[in-house]
């Protein structure tokens, strides 16, 4: 991993082996980043996406191993019990165009990834909601 930070901005660089929740949330604690908007594109062949069941309240994950191309990264990087949360979805298109997706469990880069966050000032937490079983913003 390596970056670079212009004022409310970072581009991140991600290399082989390297997983993006783990690196994202690595870079939010050493930058101290309480809320930022996250969008990046690159390379991947280990991932696991899920989909939520609302009338269960719970993720169910999908796991792909393979050639990817992140056609889509996107997402938020809030606090929770004062730590990061980071809330992101991908996208990624196969060697036959198949495009894949949901909300992002893991993914390993197979050749880089490049990662913009955008640091909003301010800062937005978290909190569980019960009734519809996610963790919303809370604007505290």
């Amino acid at each position: 991993m390596d970056y670079r930070r212009f004022a409310d901005t970072v581009v991140l660089r991600l290399d082989p082996g390297e997983e993006i929740l783990t690196c994202i949330k690595d870079l939010a604690v050493r930058e101290n980043i309480g809320l930022a908007e996250v969008s990046g594109l690159g390379a991947v062949n280990d991932i696991q996406v899920g989909v939520f069941y609302t009338d269960e309240k719970e993720y169910h994950a999908n796991h792909f191993h393979g050639y990817y191309e992140i056609t889509s990264l996107t997402g938020t990087v809030t606090r929770m019990d004062g730590e990061p949360y980071l809330h992101l979805h991908m996208s990624a298109g196969d060697v036959k165009g198949n495009v894949i997706g949901g909300h992002l469990n893991a993914a390993t880069v197979s050749a880089t990834a490049e990662i913009i966050l955008r640091i909003i000032p301010g800062r937005v937490g978290r909190r569980a909601d019960e009734k519809i079983g996610l963790n919303l913003f809370d604007f505290e």
